[in-house]
């Protein structure tokens, strides 16, 4: 609720700054929108320690949890960013963004496809 309640307050000041100074207003925007990253940093470390206590005790392999934590973290940066951009009326860096992003998930994600595929040819 804190969260949605500076994200409403945030919009709608940028709204009004952006009236009489568009680029206070994306300023405004992208502050908001780090100071909301950071109060979500608890939660986030939160999530990291579960990983954590799942490699440590459910047995798992670090080289398991760690791609997919990966690629959690760039679909977060990616979305922030594309959606910076297109509030600063930039479409195209934005589909850029998140080529990108699909790119370098797709590549952090590529030890976990390794390790599968050397389970299954151990299998076979």
């Amino acid at each position: 609720m804190k969260v949605a309640a500076a994200a409403l307050a945030a919009a709608v000041c940028a709204v009004v700054v952006r009236k009489q100074a568009p680029e206070l207003g994306m300023v405004l925007a992208v502050c908001a929108g780090a100071v909301i990253l950071l109060y979500c940093s608890g939660a986030l470390r939160a999530a990291v320690g579960l990983m954590d206590k799942l490699v440590e005790v459910g047995g798992l392999s670090a080289q398991v949890v760690e791609p997919v934590m990966k690629t959690a973290g760039i679909a977060i940066v990616t979305r922030l960013s594309a959606d910076f951009c297109r509030d600063a009326k930039e479409g195209g860096l934005a589909s850029a963004v998140e080529l990108a992003g699909t790119a370098l998930a797709l590549v952090a994600v590529l030890p976990l496809m390794s390790a599968v595929i050397e389970m299954l040819t151990g299998l076979i």
